[in-house]
């Protein structure tokens, strides 16, 4: 069923007898070499999905045409949205934000949202594990990524070990933050991407979020984020893992095939943004943890001490009134902006075996049955001693 730019007569898929009515959201800019991969993957799904809505975002090549010529092969409804969005807002973001509120409009109010790339290919049980996962009781699933074997080979040997230790680095720190604040809802096993190419979310929270972000890139990560900020259950689940292309000519600019070529040009400086320093990244995980604890207090009428506003750098006035907040998530990305013991800093690529043998360290000296790690090597004050 075709459906043009413009034209929203889109009527809610009827629910699976599977489960609540489960939707898949693709946005595309010429991608006919690819679209059929994407597309038949999700037909040879354990458990289908009822629709597959399919944003073509500004294409000049026959994208439409291979997936047209496909639909009468899939055991979903395939729904194809021509969009010519202006040069200035011409981006992936946008494109995906469209994609996903069409999505939104088919599968109703109590339907599940599920989004990945046109160069994608789901393994069997991606829509399955997805839905799973939901009814386990999260709001938002995030999966992970991996390249297929051709693109991977194509990529210099040296990348991919600057790849394993950023990896490494980001497990390891993420072990630190499950024992010091462990998050009921994301469980260990898990990972801590998220990537639009393996999202999926209730429409319920998607709606509660304002949908995708109106920016040009990392569309995503900022999706999750506004989530965060409204303590939705997110699900970090290492079950779900998509192939997606490494070509590096991407179609949208500052994505993965943009930091690939950018990369085989020469290394850059710092590894990616979300890792810090092991120091740092403790100091940030136990003051999440006792922030968490005053929040909790305030809320039961219990009394707050002003230790925790010294230590985190942040007037007791000030950091009272963001305490007083319906939503942790929001209290805390308060907190992080505004205390200046939390400023984030980057770690280069050529401290990463340091840090990373640090950190195992440092593990090695604690059992699940302490809470509390590192305090020989710093305070919870002001002070940012690195190592």
């Amino acid at each position: 069923m075709p459906l043009q730019s413009g034209a929203f007569a889109l009527r809610t898929c009827h629910s699976s007898a599977d489960g609540p009515t489960a939707v898949v959201a693709i946005p595309a800019k010429d991608e006919e070499e690819r679209i059929g991969l994407c597309i038949l993957a999700l037909a040879r799904q354990t458990r289908p999905p009822d629709a597959v809505l399919l944003l073509l975002n500004n294409c000049s090549d026959r994208t439409a045409e291979v997936a047209r010529g496909l639909s009468r092969r899939l055991p979903y409804d395939l729904y194809i949205a021509k969009h010519t969005f202006p040069a200035p807002i011409a981006n992936a973001g946008n494109a995906r934000r469209l994609a996903m509120k069409y999505a939104a409009g088919l599968a109703g109010r109590d339907g599940i949202l599920l989004t990945t790339d046109a160069d994608s290919v789901v393994p069997e049980d991606w829509v399955a594990n997805n839905l799973a996962a939901i009814s386990a009781g999260a709001d938002l699933v995030c999966g992970q990524v991996q390249l297929d074997a051709m693109g991977a080979a194509s990529i210099p040997p040296h990348l991919h070990a600057d790849a394993a230790q950023e990896r490494e680095l980001t497990r390891l720190l993420d072990e630190v933050g499950r024992r010091l604040d462990p998050e009921a809802a994301d469980p260990w096993p898990r990972h801590t991407e998220a990537a639009g190419a393996s999202l999926a979310v209730t429409v319920a929270a998607f709606t509660r979020a304002g949908g995708i972000p109106a920016i040009a890139s990392a569309e995503d990560r900022a999706f999750v984020s506004a989530l965060a900020r409204m303590d939705a259950r997110i699900r970090h689940d290492p079950a779900i893992t998509v192939t997606v292309s490494g070509r590096i000519h991407g179609r949208a600019p500052g994505g993965m095939a943009d930091t690939i070529r950018r990369r085989i040009r020469q290394r850059d400086e710092f590894a990616d943004q979300s890792l810090e320093p092991a120091t740092d990244a403790y100091r940030r995980f136990d003051f999440r943890r006792r922030v968490r604890l005053a929040w909790r207090d305030l809320r039961a009428g219990r009394t707050l001490r002003e230790e925790l506003a010294i230590d985190i750098g942040i007037p007791y006035a000030s950091f009272r009134r963001m305490l007083n907040n319906h939503f942790f998530g929001a209290t805390w990305a308060n907190v992080e902006s505004n205390s200046p013991c939390l400023v984030r800093r980057r770690v280069r690529f050529t401290e990463l075996p340091s840090q990373i043998a640090y950190v195992r360290r440092l593990l090695g000296q604690q059992t699940d049955a302490c809470p509390v790690i590192l305090k020989q090597h710093i305070r919870p004050t002001h002070a940012v001693n690195a190592t």
